[in-house]
This record gives structure tokens, C-alpha cells and sequence, in this order.
């Protein structure tokens, strides 16, 4: 007689029967086997302690001086109103931070407008006509601009225009110190002309800068050059005592319109 080796079968439970040498003919002695989960990989990425703590001092920072300067921000908003018509409040989409990495890519493979880093909403107290870009479509402003209002003028110079963007930065879009976003159509073009243009989305958006306090208003090309090398610059040392340093020189900017932006 030929002897069949032992056969298998699959129990309700959904355990592995096998017949076993020890256990009396004709009685199968059930025994399980493990299962293992499927492996799967990390579908989110782990930040780095120090940006973490850089989060919470912008934050911070950030909620502190909205609350001291909101009888400034009050007075500015009470001004545009009463000079010009139009909102108080200007909204541009701009391009911030790019935080792929290959092995999330997929991540962000549905991303709608994917210029180089994520899309977000940028505010500004408004400091030209309502109907400024109408015919033009986002080009940068120019020295005498016809169309920033005589309010306007006074709020770029002194860069209070820009204290809305706090809230950017309490809402994750940009920190304090940081290289300028541009808008999509803009950034597009950059990218292309400039192949290191794309390096200034390692790290969020700025308020204020390292170029920003050393260059003026971007109105060629050539301005954006020398601003990418500051901003470079401010990557390679970037750190909060660097950003502590670059805010308290934002303040003699903003109030005798040294140097900056």
C-alpha cells in the first residue's frame, strides 16, 4: 500500500487543519498559523523637532503682535476705506512651501495648481485701485506706479500693508522671516528663466527677509537675481537666532525706509 502524505483543508474559522503524526486515525487536530499584516508604507512624514519648535515661536510671535498692533491695524483698515474704493482687504493666491519628498509624491499627485509648492491665499491691506490688474493681468508694480492710491504709497513704503499676513502665518502658510512668495503665473516664469528660483520653496514664505531688508521691490528680473542670492544665503544659515536678527532690522526699514524692501 502506498501512503499519501497528509492533506490540508481550511476550517470555518478560517484556521489551517492539518492531520497530526500523534493524533489517533481519522482525527484531524486543528492548528493555527499566524498571519501577518501586509506591510504598508508611511503615508505621513515625520517633521523634525526643530521645525516643530519654529512653528510655536511663529505662531506665537505671530498671535502676540496681531493683539499689539491691532489699534494700527484698526486705523489702517478705517484709512483705505475712506481714500479709495474698493475692499479693505486684498487676497492673492501665491505659491508657498514644497514639502514633497519621493516617497510621499503621491500624496500631492492630485494637488490642483502644483507650481512648485503648495497653493494658499495670501491678504494685504489693499494699496491700489480695486481695478489694478483688470487689463493687465499679474504684473509687478513699477516705481510711481499710476495705479497704487496716495494711501498706498505711505502703507508700501512703510510695509504696514502687510500686517494682515500675521494671519498667514498663524495659519501655517508662511513665517515671519522667510523668502517673499510669488504668485503661480509669475513663479512659473521665474522658474523657468531662473533654474535656482525653486531652491526659495524649502522653507515657508516670509513676511519680511534677508532679501527683503537688503533690496528694494522686485521690478525686473535682475532684482529677483540679487534677491535669490540673500535668500539663498538665508537658507544655508537659517536658524531662529538668524531670524530674530533679520526681524529687529525689519524695524528701521519700516520706520526710516533704510535700504529694504
Amino acid at each position: 500500500m502506498v501512503e499519501r502524505a497528509p492533506t490540508r483543508r481550511r476550517s470555518g474559522s478560517g484556521r489551517i487543519v492539518t492531520p497530526s503524526a500523534d493524533s489517533p486515525a481519522g482525527i484531524d487536530t486543528p492548528r493555527r498559523v499566524e498571519r501577518r499584516a501586509p506591510q504598508t508604507a508611511p503615508t505621513c512624514v515625520v517633521r523634525d523637532r526643530s521645525e516643530i519648535a519654529n512653528r510655536c515661536v511663529n505662531v506665537t510671535l505671530a498671535s502676540v503682535s496681531l493683539v499689539a498692533l491691532s489699534p494700527v491695524i484698526a486705523l489702517v483698515a478705517v484709512a483705505v476705506k475712506l481714500t479709495s474704493h474698493g475692499p479693505i482687504v486684498y487676497s492673492q493666491t501665491r505659491v508657498g512651501l514644497d514639502r514633497r519628498r519621493h516617497a510621499i509624491d503621491a500624496l500631492y499627485s492630485n494637488r490642483k495648481q502644483d507650481q512648485g509648492g503648495m497653493i494658499f491665499t495670501i491678504y494685504k491691506f489693499r494699496t491700489m485701485r480695486a481695478d489694478a490688474e483688470r487689463n493687465s493681468g499679474a504684473v509687478w508694480a513699477t516705481r510711481n506706479d499710476p495705479r497704487v492710491t496716495k494711501l498706498g504709497r505711505i502703507l508700501r513704503r512703510t510695509r504696514l500693508d502687510e500686517l494682515p499676513q500675521l494671519w498667514n502665518v498663524i495659519r501655517g502658510d508662511m513665517n515671519i522671516v522667510g523668502p517673499r512668495p510669488e504668485r503661480p503665473s509669475i513663479f512659473v516664469r521665474l522658474r523657468e528663466d531662473l533654474p535656482d528660483y525653486r531652491l526659495r520653496q524649502r522653507t515657508r514664505p516670509g513676511i519680511t527677509g534677508w532679501a527683503q531688508i537688503n533690496h528694494a521691490y522686485d521690478t525686473s528680473i535682475d532684482d529677483v537675481r540679487t534677491k535669490i542670492r540673500y535668500d539663498l544665503e538665508y537658507l544655508e544659515r537659517q536658524c531662529l537666532a538668524e531670524d530674530l536678527k533679520i526681524m529687529a532690522k525689519t524695524v528701521p526699514v519700516m520706520l526710516f525706509r533704510r535700504s529694504g524692501w
